[in-house]
């Protein structure tokens, strides 16, 4: 079972999803099975919907770069703890309403939660190899959503 508890730090996303953590929860519970890391386990993690204040000071806070960005992951395991523990809380993830194409909200708005949760779940994309096994599996999940 995954849970998600959803912060809503800018007012605008409510413009464009009236419940974002309904939303949220829906969406992840249909890809939950396919990923074969939080199968069978008792999983919660928060996303955070954010404007680009806050996302620019959390990512100076923590990264050290002083600019504004699409999306920031803070995961709380590493790979090891993810496959060993039955109940876990994977991370955080803060998305940037600014950031997202207004025309296709709900499509660009899918593809940088699912991104963050890829990036909670230990996928990086720092070389070749890890970015195409990365951008598949985003591919798929996100076909996958798009049909239900």
């Amino acid at each position: 079972m995954i849970k998600i508890d959803v912060f809503i730090q800018n007012k605008n996303w409510k413009k464009h999803i009236s419940n974002p953590k309904k939303y949220l929860t829906n969406k992840i519970k249909t890809i939950g099975p396919l990923i074969k890391l939080i199968k069978n386990k008792n999983v919660n993690l928060s996303i955070m919907l954010a404007g680009n204040k806050e996302i620019k000071d959390l990512n100076y806070k923590f990264r050290k770069k002083n600019k504004i960005t699409d999306v920031l992951s803070f995961p709380n395991n590493n790979i090891n703890e993810i496959k060993n523990k039955k109940k876990l809380y994977l991370g955080d993830i803060i998305l940037n309403f600014y950031k997202i194409n207004k025309k296709n909200f709900n499509d660009d708005f899918d593809k940088l939660w699912v991104h963050g949760l890829l990036h909670l779940l230990g996928y990086e994309h720092y070389y070749d190899k890890d970015f195409k096994k990365m951008s598949s599996l985003e591919r798929r999940l996100l076909k996958y959503i798009r049909k239900k």
